[in-house]
Formats: structure tokens, C-alpha cells, sequence
């Protein structure tokens, strides 16, 4: 059985530039701004919310579905995914966009300058996928429509999902963001995503958590809260052997719950799981560059909460 993930796939094009950017654009002529920054440094990565969750749930050994719009550069990312045994049969490729991209400038002292072409992403609605294997969901950032429509068909046919609305939270109002809440079975949200859906619904934390099974709130460093049951629990950082790129560290947190939730785990294991995936991804350049076997996920959750995991 499959565990449908649904969002984007993207390439990610990062490049450094050696210097500052506030040492080249100048305050009183932002208004006529035209700048060149010389990028020695570039790396393409494999990306995407959906690319990513798929990714980590693959190497946890479940079985994922990607649900997603591509376009006519997808080639080397279809052949990834054959290499590593994700399914991409419900990935539909338009053959006049392109794949979803994200083009990341950083400087030395980690200031960003982002474009993000959305491509094919904006027919992600016309992508009907067959549901009739899927035990459980995510509904992950993507077009706007397309995402109301997972929500709409997995509700109808009564399968669990998360809903995730990550960086498309501003497409929403807050009615739409409600009636998807109100699909789903559990909410996953970092701490900003939580202040600004309680702005959109005019609802708070507490009571969006009772819209659902469970609301997720991540902290970054400061670990997660879970809303559950009628309580609040706390889930610990797990700490991380170093902090180099925390792109898709979201990601595989929500993996990890997904694994969670798909074994029958209570919150406080899968919670565990989570933040532990985080801390492993954060170690490594890129999304989906990480990797772990059973054994050592094992000793590493043990080192890390001083208990053994269910797995």
C-alpha cells in the first residue's frame, strides 16, 4: 500500500557569491537597481516538498507516491527517481512548461536572494490520481486549486492526510484554509506558518488543534510541539553531528511523522522520528543528498533520546 505525497517537485540552482551583498547595492538607489553578482559556485539539486518527503520515506522503506505537475525538463529527475524505486506514475509531465525551479543566491554571510518559477506547478489541478492503494496522504505546498482538490478527493474516499500548506499558505484565504483543515486528519505547520494561519482564520492555535487529530508545529532548533488528544507535547531537537543546509529539513520531519502515523506509533516516538530526520538532513548540502539504513537510525535515536524507537 502507498502513501500518497502530494506537492512539488523542483530543481533547486544554488550559487554563492564571495562577498556581501550589502557591499554592492546601494541603499539610495534601490529604486534604479541593477546589479551582476559573479557566482563562481553553482550545484543543481533535486527538490520539492513532494520530492523530498518521497525521498526520506523511501529510505525508511515505505512506499510513496508522488502526486505532482512536471514539465518538459523533467527527464533527469524522472531517471533519479527510477534509480531509487519511487514510483513517478502519477507525476504528470506538460510538455509546454517547465519543471518548478528555484534559483538561490547566497552570500557569505548567508543573506539569500530567491526567484522561483512555479512552471507546471499551476496545473497541478488537472493531475487525477488513482487512490485506490493509498492508506494515508500529505497535501504539500503546490498550485492553489491543485491542493484543494487532494484535499477534496481523499477526504471523499475517507483517507488520512496531512495537510501541509508550507510556503502557499498567502494563495489561501481563510475560509479556503479552513474548509482544507477541516478535510484533513492532522495539520503540520512551522512556528511562522502558525502565527499567520491564526491571522488568516481568526482562529488560535488551540483551537485550529481541534479541527483535527493533531496539529504539528515545528520550532527549528527549539524542537516541535504536538496538539493532540487535548494536550500539548513537547518533542526535543535531536542533535544534529553538523548545521550546513537546513533546505528540506521541514520535509523530512513531516517523512518521519508519515512513518509514524503509517506503523500506529503514539506521538511521542513519531515526534521523536521526526526531529531526528531533520537533525540527519541538516548535516548534508541539499534535499535529498542524506542517507541512513535501519541500523543506524536505530543507534542514532537511541544516542539522541536515550530510548529505543518501535521501528
Amino acid at each position: 500500500m502507498s502513501v500518497l505525497v502530494s506537492g512539488s517537485v523542483a530543481y533547486d540552482t544554488i550559487m554563492v557569491f564571495q562577498d556581501q551583498f550589502k557591499n554592492h547595492i546601494l541603499p539610495d538607489k534601490v529604486h534604479m537597481l541593477s546589479v551582476s553578482f559573479l557566482v563562481p559556485e553553482l550545484r543543481r539539486e533535486f527538490g520539492g516538498c513532494a520530492g523530498n518527503i518521497a525521498y526520506n520515506l523511501k529510505l525508511l522503506g515505505g512506499e510513496p507516491l508522488i502526486v505532482a505537475t512536471a514539465g518538459q525538463d523533467f527527464g533527469p529527475y524522472s531517471e533519479r527517481l527510477d534509480q531509487l524505486g519511487i514510483r513517478s506514475d502519477a507525476i504528470r509531465v506538460l510538455p509546454d512548461y517547465f519543471t518548478p525551479q528555484c534559483f538561490i543566491t547566497t552570500d557569505v554571510a548567508d543573506n539569500q536572494i530567491t526567484a522561483f518559477h512555479p512552471g507546471a506547478m499551476g496545473r497541478s489541478d488537472e493531475n487525477k490520481p488513482d487512490l485506490s492503494d493509498v492508506t494515508l496522504g500529505i497535501v504539500g505546498p503546490d498550485g492553489l486549486r491543485g491542493m484543494q482538490c487532494r484535499c477534496e478527493e481523499m477526504a471523499e474516499v475517507n483517507i488520512p492526510f496531512i495537510f501541509d500548506p508550507g510556503q502557499a499558505m498567502p494563495l489561501f484565504t481563510g475560509e479556503e484554509l479552513l474548509a482544507c483543515i477541516r478535510s484533513a486528519s492532522y495539520l503540520a505547520v512551522n512556528d511562522y506558518e502558525a502565527e499567520l494561519m491564526q491571522h488568516k482564520t481568526g482562529k488560535t492555535i488551540d483551537e485550529l488543534a481541534k479541527e483535527v487529530k493533531a496539529l504539528i508545529v515545528t520550532l527549528g532548533a527549539e524542537g516541535s510541539r504536538i496538539y493532540a488528544d487535548g494536550k500539548v507535547l513537547a518533542i526535543p531537537p535531536a542533535p544534529a553531528r553538523a548545521v550546513v543546509d537546513p533546505t528540506g529539513c521541514g520535509d523530512a520531519y513531516r517523512a518521519g511523522l508519515l512513518h509514524g502515523i503509517t506503523h500506529g506509533w503514539d506521538w511521542h516516538a513519531s515526534g521523536r522520528l521526526a526531529s531526528l530526520l531533520g537533525a540527519i538532513k541538516i548535516a548534508e548540502r541539499g534535499a535529498q543528498n542524506h542517507t541512513f539504513t535501519p541500523e543506524s537510525l536505530a543507534e542514532s535515536y537511541l544516542h539522541a533520546f536515550g530510548e529505543r524507537w518501535p521501528g
